[in-house]
């Protein structure tokens, strides 16, 4: 009998020690459909820069009992190549073309890997590994992001990533008949306030 009494204490401590867990860390989740985004780069005339205020964004957060972010366990966004805009018609259409909009018309990045910090618990730095898409090319590419808690259901998020436009397999547009050249490299920034 004190066995079996012994057992049972030990089920209900271990059982505890669950419930416990499972309440100071939990999962939630946040989503947006404005995700800020541009790209920007330069040319042999002036610097460019395209902006899409479109997309859909979600993500995962794990939070402790306190409501502190813990670690980001998933992460999702698309947005469409035909909803970058810089302003002038002639830019956009070659810049659809190094994009492949045609066959592949989403810019998508969903997650790896990610490690969560913070010093104050109000700003925390994500370092993350994401797989990014563009053109039809998926590459694993490290990335920055900064988190801030806007109010107690909702965080926003930014960064910028700078990325080789040869490592998509995309051609740096051009124009005027090849005059004016675009440089290779582009910056990818976004800002996005997700709710729960």
């Amino acid at each position: 009998m004190k066995i079996l009494t012994t057992a049972t204490k030990c089920i209900l401590t271990a059982g505890v020690f669950l419930s416990l867990s499972m309440i100071a860390f939990s999962q939630v989740k946040y989503s947006s459909k404005a995700v800020n985004m541009s790209v920007s780069g330069t040319s042999t005339m002036h610097d460019w820069v395209m902006k899409s205020t479109g997309g859909d964004c979600s993500v995962t957060f794990s939070v402790d009992a306190t409501g502190n972010i813990t670690d980001m366990t998933t992460l999702t966004v698309t947005v469409s190549s035909k909803a970058l805009k810089s302003g002038k018609d002639a830019m956009d259409k070659n810049a659809y073309k190094a994009l492949k909009a045609d066959k592949n018309p989403s810019i998508t990045a969903t997650l790896k890997s990610a490690d969560v910090s913070t010093k104050d618990n109000k700003t925390y730095t994500i370092k993350s590994v994401i797989k990014l898409t563009i053109a039809g090319k998926t590459v694993e590419t490290d990335l920055i992001a900064t988190a801030k808690r806007v109010n107690d259901t909702s965080i926003s998020v930014k960064g910028e990533k700078k990325i080789s436009m040869k490592d998509y397999d995309m051609s740096p547009p051009s124009f005027m008949l090849g005059a004016v050249k675009t440089g290779n490299d582009v910056v990818l920034a976004f800002d996005v306030v997700l709710n729960q």
